[in-house]
């Protein structure tokens, strides 16, 4: 959906700025006015990992004003592969200083480091004075008190998830402007069904994908910043590395939709699945906000243990998590074990989108 720019235009960029982003001012959306805006535009990114790398070179490339880069961590060896901004000289420097010396090696952007854990107690100070805020965290302790100090600050969020070689890009904000449905992260992950969500360190990331999840994260900042273009405010991009697809899931406000959807929705969708054997390798906690019916419940943990006990038979399974990054890792291990296995695009995230759809 359109959106009013969120910034007002910079007085003037200085002539090095106005002959670097040339090719920007050529494009008739953007033009002279929407770089001056970018200009303007104070950006909070939280991490300057895998996520935050490319997102700090494509702001900082594009002549966003300020970037506040929050991150507490280190630079490891392992992080090189994904996190672009460090170099092999970079091990055991914070994070936040090769985030403040590419962007000064790229363009005119004025980096604020902030070299600090967020905490529910100083979160919303450290965002404050952001025209909007990008969530690259790990975690996703980080990530609600990053989405609780944006809804109190009243300021968009773009946030974006990688895992394997899965991702989601998405936009929330609790109060855009008048017209514009808002939607905040507990329309997407309700704090309850939430479980213990695998580590990077657990299941690994494609570097690749990194870069090509931050550009994305990065586009959806600029199109705000500016007001060009439609917002994913609304919208899940659901991002499958491994086939190269990508696609939408609309998102709305939880609590402005029924619990259920119609028996008859949710008939159609079952049918879809006749003839496999659905398995759901998520937590008990989150399965008890729902599965898909006729689903078995074998949590990850205990799929790769024993991945061919995990069959249903002689049917293709079809294997669920919340999103698909965790049935991905399931699907792996069951094939290897000579089991017909799939995954269900999207995960749960899909099949309730799938839901509202066929119930609308």
């Amino acid at each position: 959906m359109g959106m009013v720019p969120l910034v007002e235009p910079h007085a003037a960029l200085s002539e090095r700025e106005r002959l670097r982003t040339a090719r920007h001012a050529r494009l008739p959306q953007l033009g002279e006015i929407g770089q001056r805006r970018l200009a303007g535009a104070h950006i909070a990114i939280v991490g300057a990992g895998g996520l935050g790398a490319p997102l700090v070179l494509a702001l900082a490339a594009a002549g966003v004003g300020t970037l506040t880069v929050i991150d507490d961590d280190v630079v490891e060896l392992s992080n090189l592969h994904r996190q672009v901004i460090h170099r092999l000289r970079d091990v055991g420097s914070p994070k936040v200083a090769s985030a403040a010396r590419v962007a000064a090696e790229l363009s005119e952007t004025r980096v604020v480091p902030l070299e600090r854990r967020l905490t529910p107690a100083n979160t919303a100070d450290a965002l404050r004075g952001a025209h909007l805020v990008i969530d690259g965290s790990d975690s996703f302790e980080t990530r609600a008190m990053v989405a609780g100090a944006c809804e109190q600050l009243g300021v968009p969020l773009v946030w974006g998830t990688i895992q394997a070689f899965d991702a989601q890009v998405t936009v929330f904000w609790n109060a855009p402007p008048p017209g514009v449905a808002p939607v905040v992260l507990a329309d997407l992950h309700p704090p309850e069904s939430v479980g213990e969500l695998p580590s990077c360190a657990q299941v690994g990331v494609m570097g690749a994908l990194c870069l090509q999840v931050g550009s994305l994260m990065a586009l959806e900042a600029i199109k705000l910043v500016t007001g060009v273009g439609e917002s994913l405010l609304g919208r899940v991009l659901v991002i499958d590395g491994l086939r190269a697809t990508q696609r939408e899931v609309r998102l709305t406000a939880a609590r402005a939709l029924p619990h259920e959807a119609p028996a008859r929705a949710r008939e159609v969708l079952a049918d879809a699945l006749a003839g496999t054997s659905v398995l759901d390798v998520r937590e008990s906690d989150e399965v008890a906000s729902g599965m898909i019916p006729g689903a078995r419940h074998v949590p990850l943990a205990r799929v790769l243990a024993d991945p061919g006990a995990a069959a249903g038979g002689d049917a293709p399974t079809v294997v669920v998590c919340h999103s698909g990054a965790r049935a991905h890792q399931a699907a792996a291990a069951m094939r290897a074990a000579g089991v017909d296995a799939v995954v269900l695009a999207g995960g749960m995230l899909a099949w309730r989108a799938a839901l509202q759809d066929a119930s609308a």
